[in-house]
């Protein structure tokens, strides 16, 4: 029923103003329906009681029920503690205070028969447990085992004795009050179907399981109904614009025929014929094409969206071409120049940087359609720049721009809107890219050109840094090129990393004789593009930088980048920077220079690189590793917040929540059928304000 699970926390008993205040504003906790999808991230076995003598330290925790014999303050200062001495009919062991020692006293008391658990160690021949959890011995207590929820927190709700028993037991209280309000959201046929358990069933069984198998119906169940309510959003808004807005009617492609009969350059793969075949399909169905290409780096991307353009053209339109930086504009429009050239078409670029004569004779030509592409960075969406008629927008690293600057481009025509392709050089493991992009048509370009070598990843030890940079010089003496990148800018008291500086100086030392660029993140705009432009035609021999270039400049003639300190970063990260070289016809290679010292993760990162040049295998191992929410700025852009789901380990439900989502709107379009009546009531009481980025992606 709304209302009830919108009241503020402050009106649940025993939460009150103050406390109300910290669930907001470290757990992001408001109402009482927060707090009640704020699930467990892990349980605590308590199902079942350990003797003393089977209790060792390879115990991930025990549960032991004793009598507390002895009570005594240990040390002095800061190596005071509190020590215990519990026992049972088996044994004895010790449990340990290091804090909080006069509050422990207070409240416990020697010769009382207590439950504790807690990770037993040993320390001095003498099995002890640090800080147990200790909690009166009742019969009830030790004949009702259980799973106990954990659930997440910070040390600033610690300090205010908001633990995660706590927590608990404010869930325990509201979920009984929630009781009489908590109606079901799913239609009966699909309840019956799947064998889903009831909603009551699975918010009770999600915090308090009463055993494991409950604990996995009850998972189950609401994973599946945040999926399905996520797709449910998606695919209806997929519908609503494709029925709602008709696009340009794109039927000619006398132009792409002429370039493919007289000027393609080199064969097209089998994935880019796949890619433009659907495309052109959307263009011929007169509605507005949404379309997100991703396709690994260097596997033709841009010569896509041209051909795409040149249809656009054929058909009396114009097109826009938006990239994230100056600097990558700039190489587009270069490389967009040689192939509209033969055609005579017009094609102009418009940057931040472009100067206000030539800006004002370029925008005049722009308005009459005497230009035919216009290439640039987020210029393109300013208010003085007027297309004479856009067709096709094509956005570059779309995750780079906001929604509300690609709506802006949407915006620039009076009529029908353009067709909208947007491009990635980040692979999207397939279960993220069905709920991030769910509502757009998602083309995947999953082949390099004949002719690409992979790139050789090679994994080195800071102890054989004399081999690398012998390496590096041998490929430079050939007279390519080589990128070094450095995790960190300057010097960290606390983190050991490869400073960039000293690297410079490092590197400076060891190349006496070859000019180097050094570019990070710090420096003016402007400084930055001309150490890049130093390095893209030649002049430089090495660029030393950070991750400023991950996304950047196509220098064929770069050959090897090396990774220092390659362990700092992520996966997705390390193979957008392998993904710098490999551009051009000689064999390229990516060094990664790491400590000796690996964490398991680090490992994983590390083998995967040097066993694939597959984003697509790099993105799935990324997502186990790291979540949805770090992929790619989601959980920041607020694109996805996931309260259950594990996208990494639910593809199969996600699928199954999709299916259903389908299934459901193909028959029943605005869920307006009676049985359909409770999910169009949960969905509208979860819409936000619906914008028109929600349209375009």
């Amino acid at each position: 029923m709304p209302g009830f699970f919108d009241k503020s926390l402050e009106y649940l008993r025993g939460v009150g103003s103050q406390r109300a205040e910290l669930l907001a504003t470290e757990l992001g906790l408001f109402t009482y329906g927060d707090l009640l999808a704020f699930y467990p991230f892990r349980y605590e076995d308590r199902t079942r009681f350990y003797k003393i003598a089977e209790t060792h330290e390879n115990l991930p925790a025990a549960q032991i029920i004793g009598r507390l014999k002895k009570l005594q303050t240990v040390g002095a200062g800061r190596r005071q503690r509190l020590v215990g001495t519990f026992e049972d009919e088996t044994g004895r062991l010790d449990l340990v205070w290091f804090q909080g020692i006069r509050w422990v006293q207070e409240k416990i008391k020697p010769g009382a028969v207590y439950i504790a658990y807690g990770k037993p160690a040993r320390f001095g021949g003498i099995l002890n447990i640090a800080h147990p959890e200790l909690s009166p011995y009742t019969e009830s207590a030790a004949t009702a085992p259980f799973l106990q929820p954990v659930y997440p927190g910070t040390e600033k709700l610690k300090k205010k004795y908001i633990d995660s028993k706590a927590i608990s037991k404010m869930i325990k209280m509201l979920l009984a009050e929630s009781l009489p309000h908590l109606y079901e959201n799913l239609p009966s046929t699909l309840i019956a179907s799947l064998r889903l358990v009831e909603k009551k069933s699975a918010l009770s069984q999600i915090h308090f399981p009463q055993d494991a198998q409950l604990l996995q119906k009850a998972r189950f169940r609401l994973t599946f109904e945040e999926l399905f309510f996520i797709q449910l959003r998606l695919i209806k808004l997929k519908l609503t614009r494709t029925e709602k807005y008709n696009g340009l009617l794109f039927d000619n492609s006398q132009l792409l025929h002429t370039f493919y009969a007289d000027h393609l350059p080199f064969e097209l793969t089998n994935a880019q014929k796949k890619v433009i075949r659907e495309i052109y399909s959307d263009f011929r169905s007169g509605k507005q094409m949404n379309r997100l290409v991703q396709g690994d780096v260097g596997s033709g991307k841009t010569m896509v969206a041209f051909l795409c353009m040149l249809i656009a053209i054929s058909n009396q339109t114009q097109c826009a071409f938006m990239a994230p930086t100056e600097i990558l504009a700039e190489q587009h429009y270069e490389g967009l120049q040689q192939y509209a050239k033969p055609l005579g078409i017009r094609i102009a670029r418009l940057t931040g940087s472009t100067r206000s004569a030539e800006r004002k004779k370029l925008l005049l030509a722009l308005e009459t359609g005497v230009i035919h592409i216009l290439v640039g960075t987020h210029a393109l969406i300013e208010e003085s720049v007027k297309f004479h008629h856009l067709g096709l927008a094509v956005i570059d690293e779309q995750h780079r721009f906001g929604v509300a600057q690609r709506a802006q481009l949407w915006q620039k025509n009076e009529g029908l809107p353009p067709h909208v392709l947007v491009m990635t050089a980040t692979p999207i493991p397939r279960t993220l890219a069905m709920t991030l992009y769910g509502d757009l048509d998602i083309s995947t370009i999953d082949e390099l050109p004949a002719g690409r070598k992979p790139i050789h990843t090679l994994h080195m030890r800071d102890s054989q840094r004399i081999r690398m940079f012998d390496f590096v010089e041998k490929e430079i003496r050939k007279g390519r090129q080589a990128y070094i990148v450095y995790p960190l800018i300057e010097e960290s008291a606390t983190l050991d990393y490869k400073d960039l500086m000293d690297g410079y100086e490092s590197v400076a030392r060891r190349f006496p004789d070859f000019p180097l660029s050094i570019v990070h993140g710090r420096m003016k705009a402007e400084d930055k593009d001309w150490e890049m432009r130093r390095f893209v035609k030649g002049e430089t021999k090495i660029m030393v930088a950070t991750t400023v270039i991950e996304v950047g400049v196509n220098v064929p003639n770069a050959s090897v980048m090396v990774i220092e300190n390659a362990e700092r970063f992520g996966l997705s990260q390390l193979h957008q920077l392998r993904g710098r070289v490999g551009r051009g016809a000689e064999q390229s290679h990516c060094i990664l220079m790491t400590s000796y010292e690996l964490s398991a993760e680090a490992k994983v990162r590390i083998q995967a690189m040097v066993e694939t040049n597959d984003g697509f295998r790099i993105a799935e191992t990324d997502l186990k590793l790291r979540g949805p929410g770090d992929l790619m700025g989601t959980r920041q852009s607020g694109a996805l917040e996931l309260r259950l789901a594990d996208l990494a380990r639910d593809g199969e439900i996600l699928q199954l929540a999709r299916n259903a989502a389908i299934d459901i709107l193909k028959h029943d379009p605005e869920l307006t059928q009676p049985h359909h009546a409770m999910v169009r009531s949960f969905l509208e009481s979860q819409k936000k304000q619906e914008n028109i980025w929600g349209r375009i992606g």
